[in-house]
């Protein structure tokens, strides 16, 4: 109980410090520009610089389009504004660790050329989704390796208990959210024994992801149970465009040859033992094997620029405490995505996958929040006779989010994509199923704040077994969706307003 009033008298104090700050700020230079006019002049000339920058940017064009509105409507503050807040890429300081940490990980990264010669050999369009992955993602494509896919948090839950009872060398664990209840209550009981038992358990959550939910200085605690644990770019109660670049990956890697990932976090309503928005409805996936060095790669990279701790990443690999060979299921490939670069891989995995579709495409998303670039892709896909369709919430966690959501219906549907709304409760799954071949599981929502600003991941599959696992699941979630229509679109003057405005400014939230 006492941990739960720290927790609001945090919220309430950050909330308190931050909207002070912002209106200090806004009425200082209003105040300012009104009284000075070469203080006015000077934030004016800055406004049309940042124009200038903005335009030459390699930014996406909806993101260039937000910045240049309020710029133009507020000339006095808006070049201001950009200066705090413009940059999409974390802070100097942290991309000077994880840069770092990258050029002594890169070279325990091989690239697996005979692989990708094998998968070219029976697919084209796959080879080439394999070596973007490859070449522009680090992250190499692999055989030896079985998957195992989840339909649920209460189907998965059970799998990630059980491998971490088995757990005998190390655990590591990087998430969004975390919160107390019988999930994570559970997991912790057995990291406490593993930890106690002589196993490194390393242990990373993002500070913005559980600012609602766990206390401040949660990782000291943590670290009593003799838990290594570091809480990802740590919230300050002061305005800040890095708080924008959260680590919204979703990773448990146990003994090198272990792995799950997926959108599913380690809170209750995640396994429906809480209910928040009717049923919740999510998936994962296992992976044991080779693969599961490009979840290591993805922790470790994260691990050692937080806390420099390793000397030699080899001993990380999925045999050196697994002696046999692996089964093999496929082809499997892990990859990441980071707000470092201006590489959007988890975008460009979805629009290779849309593009190169031949009989269907079927998604599950909670936000359908998208660019010109992935608009243009799915209505393309379906006027070429493709069955393109996408599963969103029908109960939404954010009613703005949900808004705009909706926003995007009507041009998916004139143009042929079919709609549907998970009649149950909220779908948090972000999974895509092509032609019975391909399948992507991971954390990447389809919205701009996963697609450009967030640290997430995701396992490209071809030919496994757990392809189509997820094709019949989403089949029977469509079963259990409401197909959207236009009757159910008919326009709201106060409706239609309130949409215009926010896809206007999606990018920026």
């Amino acid at each position: 109980m006492q941990s739960k009033k720290m927790i609001v008298y945090r919220i309430l104090i950050v909330g308190a410090l931050l909207l002070l700050q912002v209106t200090w700020l806004v009425l200082s230079l209003l105040t300012l520009s009104s009284t000075s006019t070469a203080v006015n002049a000077f934030f004016r000339v800055l406004s049309i610089i940042a124009l200038f920058v903005i335009i030459n940017s390699r930014q996406n064009p909806a993101y260039k389009l937000a910045w240049a509105v309020p710029i133009l409507i507020f000339p006095v503050l808006g070049g201001l504004m950009f200066v705090f807040f413009g940059t999409r890429q974390p802070s100097k300081k942290l991309r000077g660790k994880l840069n770092a940490t990258w050029e002594k990980l890169e070279p325990f990264i091989e690239k697996n050329t005979k692989i990708l010669d094998e998968v070219g050999a029976e697919s084209e369009t796959v080879y080439g989704q394999a070596r973007y992955l490859n070449d522009f993602a680090n992250a190499p494509m692999w055989k030896n390796t079985q998957t195992r896919y989840f339909k649920s948090g209460e189907e998965n839950f059970p799998y990630i208990v059980e491998e971490l009872k088995k757990a005998e060398h190390f655990i590591f664990m990087e998430y969004f959210i975390i919160a107390d209840g019988r999930m994570w209550n559970t997991i912790l009981d057995i990291l406490k024994e593993k930890a106690a038992a002589g196993v490194d358990v390393r242990l990373m959550y993002d500070d913005v992801g559980c600012l609602r939910l766990l206390p401040q200085g949660y990782y000291a605690t943590m670290e009593e149970y003799g838990i290594k644990c570091e809480a990802f770019n740590p919230f300050v109660p002061f305005v800040s465009v890095v708080m924008n670049n959260r680590d919204h990956r979703k990773i448990l890697v146990i003994d090198g040859n272990v792995g799950f990932t997926g959108g599913i976090n380690l809170a209750d309503e995640y396994i429906n033992e809480k209910e928040r928005f009717g049923y919740w409805k999510d998936t994962g996936i296992m992976l044991k094997g080779d693969a599961v060095w490009n979840l290591t790669v993805m922790f470790l990279h994260i691990w050692n620029a937080l806390r420099p701790t390793d000397e030699d990443f080899g001993r990380f690999r999925p045999y050196v405490y697994h002696e046999e060979n692996f089964e093999s299921d496929g082809f499997v490939q892990p990859y990441g995505d980071s707000p470092l670069d201006f590489e959007n891989v988890g975008e460009n995995v979805y629009l290779n996958i849309i593009n190169t579709a031949k009989d269907y495409v079927y998604m599950f998303t909670p936000y359908l929040i998208i660019d010109n670039e992935i608009m243009t892709a799915l209505t393309l896909a379906a006027k070429r006779g493709v069955d393109v369709r996408i599963v969103t919430p029908h109960i939404p966690d954010k009613k703005t989010a949900f808004m705009l959501t909706q926003s995007y219906y009507e041009q998916l549907m004139s143009g042929g994509v079919k709609i549907y709304e998970f009649e149950p409760g909220f779908i948090h799954a972000k999974c895509f199923v092509c032609d019975d071949r391909v399948a992507t599981v991971g954390t990447v929502n389809l919205d701009y704040r996963s697609l450009y600003l967030h640290f997430e991941c995701g396992v490209f599959l071809y030919r496994t077994s757990s392809v189509m696992d997820v094709k019949q699941d989403a089949l029977e979630t469509i079963q259990k969706s409401i197909p959207v229509t236009g009757d159910m679109l008919k326009p709201v003057l106060q409706k239609v307003l309130i949409q215009a405005i926010l896809k206007l400014f999606a990018p920026l939230f």
